[in-house]
Formats: C-alpha cells, sequence, structure tokens
C-alpha cells in the first residue's frame, strides 16, 4: 500500500485540521458543511445539491458497505472535497462494487481523513458554514474562490423525456440540478417527464402543454438566479407549480418572498418536521444552505422545522402553487414523507 499523503483542512477563521489524503490527491476549496447521515454516503456523494462544497460527514466511520452504480443521484459528484473521521478500506457488502477512495480517485474528488470531525462540526455550528481547503503537504491555497454558476454546473445540458407506462400526468421539469430519485417518484406515481435544462425559457416549457411545472433542488443561493425568478413568477399564472429545496426557495422569491442563509445549514437524513395542518411530525432528508425567512400576502405556511422553527413548507392560498424545503424522495433518508408527491400530484388538474 502506497505512504499515506499528509494534508490539511484550512479554514477562513485561521482554523488547520490535519489528517491524510486519499481519493484524488490534490488540493480543492470550497464552503465547508457538515452532514448528519449514519448511512446514505454515496447518496451524499452524488447529491448535485452539494456542488461547490466540502462535506464533511459527522458519523465517524464512511465507506464500510462500499459503493455501486445502482445508487447514483447523479452521473457523477459535485462536491468539491470529502472528509470523514476514518474511511473504511475494506467495505463489505453483496451490492459493493467499490470502495470510497477508488470511488473517489475515479471522479477526481479530493479526500481527506484521520481528523476530529466532531470537534471541526461543533466549530461550523458555532461559526458558521465558512470557505475552506484541502491543502496538500507544503502548499498554501488561497479562499478567494467563486461559487457563481452551481446550478449552470449540474443542469441538463439539453432537453429529455422520461415516460411511464399508462402515465396520466405530463409534467415539465425544469432541472436545477435534479436528484434521480425525484424523478423516480414523479414516474413511479404516473407522470411523463420532459425535464429541461435550468436556463429554459417560458414559452419552451410551454411547448408540449404540460399539467404542471416542477421545480427541482440544486445547489447555492436562489437569489443567484434572477431570470429563474422571473420566469417562475410567469409561470404560476399559467400552471400549476410546484417545488423541492431550492424549487421552494425559488417559488418563495417569485411569489414576493424572501429568503436568506442559515448559519450552518441543515444537511442529513434525521431532521423532524411538522406538518401545520394535521400536526404530525415526519423525519426527513434535507439538504440547504437557504431558507424562506419572509411571508408575502397570499403565502401560507404549511411545514416547519421542529429543530429551529425554520419555514418547510409553502402553499399559494388562491393558485395551485405548494412547496417544500426538504426532500420527499429521502436517498439517503426515511421516506415518511414520501406521500407528498401524491398531495403534490393531487394540485394537478
Amino acid at each position: 500500500m502506497a505512504k499515506s499523503k499528509k494534508a490539511r483542512l484550512i479554514l477562513e477563521d485561521g482554523s488547520v485540521f490535519e489528517g491524510k489524503a486519499f481519493g484524488a490527491i490534490k488540493s480543492a476549496q470550497g464552503e465547508v458543511v457538515f452532514t448528519t447521515g449514519m448511512t446514505g454516503y454515496q447518496e451524499t456523494l452524488t447529491d448535485p445539491s452539494f456542488a461547490g462544497q466540502i462535506v464533511v460527514m459527522t458519523y465517524p466511520l464512511v465507506g464500510n458497505y462500499g459503493l455501486n452504480l445502482d445508487d447514483m443521484e447523479a452521473e457523477a459528484p459535485a462536491l468539491r472535497g470529502f472528509v470523514v473521521r476514518e474511511k473504511c478500506d475494506f467495505p463489505s457488502n453483496w451490492r459493493c462494487e467499490l470502495d470510497l477512495d477508488g470511488f473517489l480517485k475515479q471522479h477526481g474528488v479530493a479526500g481527506l481523513e484521520g481528523i476530529d470531525t466532531r470537534a471541526l462540526t461543533k466549530l461550523i455550528r458555532t461559526k458558521g458554514t465558512m470557505k475552506g481547503a484541502i491543502a496538500l503537504e507544503g502548499e498554501e491555497p488561497s479562499l478567494d474562490f467563486s461559487l457563481e454558476g452551481l446550478v449552470e454546473s449540474t443542469t441538463c445540458k439539453a432537453k429529455r423525456q422520461i415516460l411511464s407506462p399508462g402515465a396520466t400526468r405530463h409534467l415539465a421539469v425544469l432541472d436545477l440540478g435534479v436528484k434521480a430519485n425525484i424523478l423516480r417518484e414523479l414516474s413511479a406515481s404516473g407522470c411523463r417527464l420532459d425535464v429541461y435544462p435550468s436556463w429554459t425559457s417560458v414559452p419552451e416549457l410551454l411547448e408540449n402543454d404540460p399539467d404542471a411545472i416542477f421545480l427541482t433542488n440544486g445547489p447555492g443561493d436562489p437569489k443567484d438566479l434572477p431570470q429563474v425568478i422571473e420566469n417562475v413568477k410567469a409561470l404560476m399564472n399559467l400552471k400549476p407549480v410546484i417545488g423541492i429545496c431550492l424549487g421552494h426557495q425559488l417559488i418563495a422569491l417569485a411569489s414576493g418572498c424572501d429568503t436568506g442563509k442559515l448559519t450552518f445549514g441543515h444537511h442529513g437524513c434525521n431532521h423532524p418536521v411538522k406538518d401545520l395542518r394535521t400536526g404530525q411530525v415526519k423525519i426527513t432528508s434535507q439538504n440547504h444552505n437557504y431558507c424562506v425567512t419572509r411571508l408575502a400576502e397570499g403565502i401560507e405556511v404549511t411545514h416547519v422545522n421542529v429543530n429551529d422553527g425554520t419555514i418547510e413548507g409553502i402553499r399559494h392560498k388562491s393558485k395551485p402553487v405548494m412547496s417544500v424545503q426538504f426532500h420527499p424522495e429521502a436517498a439517503p433518508g426515511p421516506v415518511d414523507s414520501r406521500s407528498l408527491f401524491s398531495e403534490f400530484l393531487s394540485a394537478v388538474n
């Protein structure tokens, strides 16, 4: 086995965590966030919403059941770095096709292991999400980097269709960095899908007269997408509009609400959310750094985060427009809220 190469995680507040490089042996820069799932590291690695970020796993051992080609949420990872306390070099699972180190090498993602991820997580919770860099021994990387163009880097490059046998509804899906399981759930719910790149115009989205518009998850600040917000504003007067995560934030902004950045975001698959209409609490999968901070007239809250009271779902009082901040498709995480797909589609005539 080759000798491990020393590396460090350097944060913008001056904090340094020393460990060993793995995966692609190179430096990397990004926003440093932590995610709290005990499992689901492959889905985390391939979630496009992590574009531009260095992801820290709070669970100490990662990679013990390996990775496979079936559980990918995108064709390749979009994150910039991956940090773990301890990686497993000898995974054991009947579905395992490659190990964590090999997967990161294959996709050119820098990894760092052997640091105190508990201390790092506590630091981020206290000081908030920070810029950071994985630096190989002897290197001094700059933290002056851009997080612009994240949606453009993760959206599909051309329109594609997903046919569902016996489909009863037709959705135009605006891909902002979609997770594969959202498309699988919509297809399984009896929808024919036309999936469009994020920059698609309103006339193009309506060209095949869809029953509704679906806005997906994706990375970054929703306010970085002014043209998409304007398009959503127009679409809300023409068709039912449904959104998840970034799509939820864009619906809010198009409705006159406001959004802001959370201190350290919500990342993981154990976040309790209360449905204000029923009083029921469900455990959800989440991945976002931004949330809705102010409501506009005509918009009401449907879901709230039990931990911090942040808005997790909204709907328009007079239009067929609704959205949630969390991920009902899970992947990874519990499927408590999967029934929301049926609720979404009930708004589609």
